[in-house]
């Protein structure tokens, strides 16, 4: 080798570190700053910071300012709710209560239910102002209707009542037990019955029978006999109604209508209706003699010696007879309204269940 050569060779030795010592400076190295790396802290995500709660307080008092204990007090807070009652001095308390709206119901036997309602901010010691509680006011209230008011139904009921919804049927009840008519509704009943035109209709066929019979000859023939036939057969009519079923039933306060019995035998049905002739309902509800209509069909027997021809004015004896015959008729009224009439008459209430 040259000097040149080995010059250089000398110089690369002396700049370039040997391969050994190139390994060694690199290689242990390597896993160190890796371990290194892997040992140093990772940062971690920061926790969230927890929000600061409150709490709510208030008392509950009554109208007096005297505080209520064991008051239930509800506390409404979005979904959920907590309860608790408030202490001996009338106070209560939530607390660790996040922020938000709430309501808080207080209630309290005797007392009607109060509210309150507000806004919890955070850490916040709410204070809710004295709650004060009212007396409940326990109404009960009962709708009835008076007896007054009973019988004015009935008697509208009964005035629709015709048979073959022609003929008036208006003193028949079908109710065992219909309330009593005032005096208002006895003269509205009569009345309705005196003006009603079917009746004025069979006066006048009573007249014209008599006629053709010539009964009552003292009126004698033609038309002017006719209509003092006419005049005397509706007055018979109009002071029986009057007297029977509206004066002495007001006076003595006794019911004029026929309560059809409707159920039993035969028998035991047709006495009753017989009965009812001389026996009517009292306004107390008693069953008692009729004084009304005996007393009913002498007024009316009396009456009729003032409009009955002079031959036929028989004094008592006519009154009598007039009386006997009304209280016939009664009689037979009441057995065919008894067993037959109920049928012929539609718009009938249906009798009680009670």
């Amino acid at each position: 080798m040259s000097s040149i050569s080995a010059y250089c060779l000398a110089l690369a030795c002396a700049v370039a570190p040997p391969l050994w010592a190139q390994q060694a400076a690199t290689g242990p190295d390597v896993p160190a700053q890796q371990a290194s790396r892997q040992s140093s802290p990772q940062a971690l995500p920061s926790a969230p910071v927890p929000q600061a709660t409150g709490s709510i307080h208030g008392s509950v008092v009554d109208q007096d300012g005297a505080v209520i204990a064991n008051a239930t007090v509800v506390l409404a807070e979005g979904t959920a709710t907590s309860q608790s009652s408030t202490a001996a001095d009338g106070t209560f308390d939530f607390a660790n209560l996040p922020p938000g709206s709430f309501e808080v119901t207080i209630s309290a036997s005797g007392f009607a239910t109060q509210k309150q309602s507000g806004e919890l901010q955070a850490g916040q010691q709410y204070i809710v102002l004295p709650v004060q509680m009212v007396v409940a006011a326990n109404v009960q209230v009962n709708v009835t209707e008076t007896q007054q008011e009973i019988a004015e139904e009935e008697v509208h009921q009964e005035e629709q009542q015709r048979i073959l919804g022609v003929f008036p049927n208006f003193y028949v009840t079908y109710v065992p037990d219909a309330a009593p008519l005032d005096r208002k509704q006895k003269f509205q009943l009569g009345w309705k019955t005196i003006i009603d035109p079917v009746g004025f209709g069979l006066a006048a066929a009573v007249a014209g029978f008599e006629q053709a019979d010539n009964d009552y000859r003292g009126y004698g023939q033609g038309a002017a006999g006719y209509g003092k036939r006419l005049g005397a057969a509706y007055g018979d009519f109009a002071s029986s109604t009057f007297f029977g079923n509206v004066v002495f039933p007001a006076l003595l306060k006794q019911d004029p209508r026929y309560f059809v019995k409707g159920t039993g035998s035969i028998r035991s049905r047709f006495f009753y209706a017989v009965a009812n002739a001389v026996i009517c309902k009292g306004d107390n509800g008693r069953w008692q003699p009729n004084y009304s209509n005996i007393l009913g069909s002498l007024a009316a027997g009396g009456l009729s010696n003032a409009y009955y021809p002079n031959s036929n004015r028989n004094g008592l004896a006519l009154t009598f007879r007039n009386t006997a015959q009304g209280l016939g008729g009664s009689a037979i009224t009441a057995v065919i309204q008894e067993f037959f009439l109920k049928r012929l008459t539609p718009k009938v209430r249906h009798q009680s269940t009670n």
